[in-house]
């Protein structure tokens, strides 16, 4: 028998759908110029929930209104008894066998998908990137020290990351334009100030922090103070990262922009599909070690101008997002409502299930044979997306594409 939870919306039933009732994701949208409003996707139709609330239908707080700003944040602060009671009622509304006349509400603060435009669905608080993947970490540690130093001492130990920047996060759509910055070049005996001519992306998961914390959380803690995950693409320019990275790691290289998908779905609509992390080569000291499953079981792929060039699993991450944000917090840092969590590239053991261009082409020495023709990096022009996919008995969760096109570099910006 199906697991799907069957809705009198026919399109949230369809095999097909990326949003059935069993995920219910969270975003932003706007119909022509219109205000951006909070929604939540079921089937082919955005359910206008900041609509509900303001007409009295469908509240999170009695006493305030918490969806009539143009983020999910605010809901986010209530905490997961308010999540789970606000999904469970949202449920029951959109059920198959509830009552006509809320259905007949339900359909009025609804619009068409196809009609509407995407946000940003969260503000975001601050942004820390990890590199919890081993397969991507041994790739590039491989091709740049050999495979006997692959992994510095501290990989198998806790999950490696550094602070982002927050302020360059943007929602699937948005054109990206290449880079200008500091490279080494081979002819000379100091760096130039060019284009990016490596310019890559990394498949990764982002998890956004729902609680609030203000000092260290168990792996427990932080597992529950996960609102939901996005898909999240790190652009990276390799050959901006291959001169800065040392001594203090990556910084302009990944300062351009970081796309994300434009659903948020909620950690208990994953619960299915949670799974164990990889077998450990040497035991995690007790702060960070495994309580219960907290990894995923979610199909990721790649494609290039629409052809999938990878494919792999968020079960690769040798770290979970729990064990992530844990490690995060054990200095006592505060966490707030709206940090992003990078997982880092996420690569399976085979060359098809490497999740960056890096990877698939080896650091540009193999190319990549593709329908728009060979590529070792990026080029101008190009549109990348990540899919991301989640199967159940009946029905498959969705996250909607996290997609951007590259644009040719600006012209110098210190030359008139």
């Amino acid at each position: 028998m199906s697991d799907l939870k069957r809705s009198w919306l026919d399109s949230a039933n369809a095999p097909d759908t990326d949003f059935p009732l069993n995920n219910l994701p969270y975003g932003v949208f706007s119909v022509d110029d219109g205000d951006l409003r909070c929604g939540v996707a079921i089937g082919d139709r955005i359910v206008d929930a900041t609509g509900l609330e303001a007409a009295g239908h469908l509240r999170a707080d009695p006493e305030a209104d918490v969806l009539d700003a143009p983020y999910w944040n605010d809901f986010m602060e209530l905490g997961p008894t308010t999540w789970y009671a606000y999904r469970q009622v949202l449920s029951m509304m959109l059920a198959e066998g509830s009552d006509e006349h809320v259905q007949d509400i339900v359909t009025t603060f609804s619009v068409p998908m196809a009609k509407a435009r995407l946000h940003m669905p969260f503000r975001v608080a601050e942004y820390t990137d990890f590199y919890a993947g081993r397969h991507h970490a041994t790739n590039v540690g491989t091709m740049f020290r050999g495979p006997e130093n692959a992994l510095p001492p501290n990989w198998l130990h806790m999950p490696i990351g550094y602070n982002g920047r927050a302020s360059s996060v943007v929602v699937s759509g948005t054109p990206v334009k290449r880079p200008w910055g500091q490279l080494k070049s081979p002819d000379h005996d100091v760096p130039i100030f060019a284009p990016s001519r490596r310019f890559d992306i990394e498949l990764e998961m982002g998890a956004i922090v729902g609680v609030p914390s203000d000092g260290p959380l168990s792996v427990d803690q932080a597992f529950a103070n996960i609102f939901g995950y996005v898909l999240l693409n790190d652009w990276s320019a390799r050959d901006i990262q291959a001169w800065e990275y040392q001594p203090l790691g990556p910084f302009q290289a990944k300062a351009t922009a970081t796309t994300i998908s434009p659903w948020i779905v909620p950690a208990s609509a994953l619960a299915p599909f949670r799974c164990a992390t990889p077998e450990r080569e040497k035991p995690l000291l007790p702060h960070l070690a495994d309580t219960a499953p907290m990894n995923h079981d979610i199909d990721l792929s790649i494609t290039l101008n629409g052809e999938t060039i990878a494919q792999t699993n968020a079960n690769e991450l040798y770290y979970s997002a729990a064990q992530q944000l844990a490690h995060h917090a054990t200095s006592g840092c505060p966490m707030r409502a709206g940090d992003l969590l990078g997982s880092g590239t996420i690569s399976g053991p085979e060359k098809h299930q490497r999740g960056s261009l890096l990877e698939l082409s080896w650091g540009g020495k193999e190319t990549i044979d593709t329908a728009s023709g060979p590529r070792t990096f990026i080029e101008d022009g190009d549109t990348l997306a990540l899919h991301g996919v989640a199967r159940g008995n009946g029905y498959r969760l969705g996250f909607g594409p996290c997609t951007g096109t590259v644009e040719p570099a600006a012209k110098d910006p210190f030359t008139s």
